[in-house]
């Protein structure tokens, strides 16, 4: 059943949204993470950086698809506000029938330019065939991973977050089990664990297409019906493009980021590989209320429930905020150990020890920047997000590299570039939410 976040305490809804998909989001991360464990453990410390280092490849690639599947529940979740269920259905079939564009994309345009772009990020020898086989496989399957986004991106629009938790956990336990048959016990190196990921992301996706096509609300997803409808397709792109490019010059600069760390070799790129593992866990809280926010300022601009709308971002931002500071000091002050549990390697651990403590008490501003705009784009607004993430995260992080990074050389630039940057946006999207009055913005999509 759909739990509309128009109705009831704004504080509970915000909550009981957020709560199911910090939960799956950290089962999601957990198999993310095992891929990790598992090979810095028993195949060392090249195999660690083929399989921690590729976070960015792989966000750039997929991340400007998904970007397009966010702007679509904001369209979906405006029309099931506003009680519109023909342009609800409308929306989902054009959504999913997107959704198989992009997973042919990625699938055959991953596998094609993954070797040219490990050559551009100057990845080591010793780390670029491993890093290559394991991409491949995961480019091949990539629709599981696509279509799973897509999909559940539809139920969270309609304020359902509880069901893909389950599928999330059921998926996160086979993918850890898969990666412990196929690394430890078959012996298959790198592409065992690609292949545990992608055969638990097909598992997830398929459990979230069954809910939709037995649904019978407007969601319901029919594949005679499967097809691109033009207004739809329309709305969808004003508020899914800006989206797409924000997530695409983002992962674009973590890319070039990726490699100037590549360029101080295997165990560097292990080390910090490892703490971006880590802080991926810190930085679920955020991901959690960035979603319930986005999904609950959309429903309740379609209901142009304004004042609602208001005290939903104060309440959510407050939230986000809190609690990853709170985590990022509990990373600060264990960052040895939490390192270390990737691989013992003193160097290793070192560099990743080295990067948590710089970027861990400053989580506060990415928290603040990721959830406003995240309320920007509920409000109808998402070209906003899109200029400030591609000037303060993309062009000001080019900036340094090309020129501070080429003087100095030093690894410690790669730090604190994050904190940099996250204060300049956050600096901005302060300005831009005092100045913001919802109840002058349409509650059109």
């Amino acid at each position: 059943m759909n739990q509309l976040l128009t109705e009831g305490s704004f504080r509970r809804r915000i909550i009981g949204f957020a709560v199911p998909i910090f939960i799956g989001y950290l089962f999601q991360q957990l198999y993310n993470t095992a891929d990790s464990l598992i090979v810095g453990n028993y195949l060392g410390e090249n195999a660690l950086a083929a399989v921690s280092s590729n976070g960015a490849f792989i966000y750039l690639f997929v991340g400007f698809f998904m970007g397009f599947a966010t702007g679509a529940g904001v369209v979906i979740a405006r029309h099931i506000g506003a009680g519109d269920a023909h342009h609800t259905s409308l929306a989902v079939h054009t959504t999913v029938a997107m959704g198989l564009v992009f997973s042919a994309i990625v699938s055959v345009g991953g596998v094609l330019i993954t070797p040219s772009v490990l050559r551009w990020m100057g990845t080591p020898p010793e780390v670029f065939t491993e890093s290559s086989k394991y991409l491949k496989i995961y480019f091949a399957g990539g629709t599981g991973l696509v279509m799973y986004n897509i999909l559940v991106g539809i139920l969270q629009a309609s304020g359902d977050s509880r069901h893909p938790l389950v599928y999330l956990i059921v998926s996160s336990l086979v993918n850890v089990a898969l990666d412990v048959l196929f690394v430890a016990g078959f012996k298959m190196g790198v592409e065992g664990a690609a292949y545990a990921t992608i055969i638990s992301q097909f598992l997830s996706m398929v459990l979230v297409a069954v809910r939709l096509m037995r649904s019978d609300s407007a969601i319901r997803v029919d594949v005679r019906r499967i097809r691109f409808d033009g207004e739809s397709l329309r709305f969808i792109v004003r508020n899914g493009l800006p989206t797409a490019l924000q997530a695409c010059v983002i992962d674009l600069s973590n890319l070039l980021i990726q490699s100037y760390i590549n360029s101080f070799g295997g165990l560097a790129m292990a080390g910090i590989g490892a703490s971006t593992k880590v802080e991926g866990f810190a930085f679920l809280p955020v991901t959690a209320f960035q979603m319930s926010l986005t999904t609950f300022v959309s429903q309740n601009m379609g209901a142009k429930q304004y004042d609602r709308v208001r005290r939903g971002i104060r309440f959510g931002l407050t939230c986000a905020i809190a609690i990853i500071e709170l985590l990022g000091a509990v990373l600060f002050l264990l960052a040895p150990q939490i390192v270390g549990l990737f691989n013992r390697n003193p160097e290793v651990v070192a560099f990743g020890v080295g990067r948590a403590r710089v970027c861990a008490l400053f989580y506060c501003l990415v928290g603040f920047s990721h959830v406003a705009s995240a309320v920007m784009r509920g409000l109808g607004k998402p070209v906003t997000p899109m200029v400030i993430m591609l000037t303060c995260w993309c062009a000001v992080r080019i900036l340094v590299l090309f020129t501070l990074g080429q003087a100095l050389h030093d690894i410690r630039l790669a730090y604190w570039i994050y904190p940099f940057t996250w204060a300049l946006s956050s600096a901005v999207y302060a300005v831009l939410l005092k100045r913001i009055h919802v109840d002058q913005l349409s509650g059109a999509v």
